[in-house]
């Protein structure tokens, strides 16, 4: 299992500079959310809020509901750059990218919801 993972790093960064682009990108715009997510987290207020849905509106919960936020951070940036990998082993390098690109989108829209959420609260 190492073994094709160093492979493929090493066939991505030869070969398939997009898609390494696109990895680096996706670990840096993870990191910048998981730091503007620990940022925002505020123990000192008992009811924030937590959600937001076009028809219910926001939802209140506690600051500890935040905690998602970071958690998927990580997911995003750790989690998801080892399954690119993984795609890019079995499937190829269009499929990776196409992986690495909804993964990015999925970075925009939590950075969005949270940025929603905290100047709501």
């Amino acid at each position: 299992m190492k073994h094709f993972f160093t492979e493929d790093i090493k066939k991505i960064y030869s070969e398939e500079r997009i898609m390494l682009v696109l990895m680096i990108l996706n670990i840096l715009g993870a990191l910048a959310l998981f730091i503007f997510s620990i940022t925002t987290i505020n123990p000192n207020v008992s009811v924030v809020k937590i959600g937001y849905g076009d028809i219910g509106g926001y939802r209140d919960g506690s600051w500890v509901d935040f905690f998602t936020f970071p958690l998927l951070a990580i997911i995003f940036g750790v989690f998801h750059s080892l399954i690119a990998l993984n795609v890019f082993h079995k499937r190829g390098a269009g499929m990776a990218k196409f992986f690495l690109l909804i993964t990015t989108a999925l970075i925009i829209g939590t950075f969005i919801v949270l940025i929603r959420i905290t100047n709501e609260g």
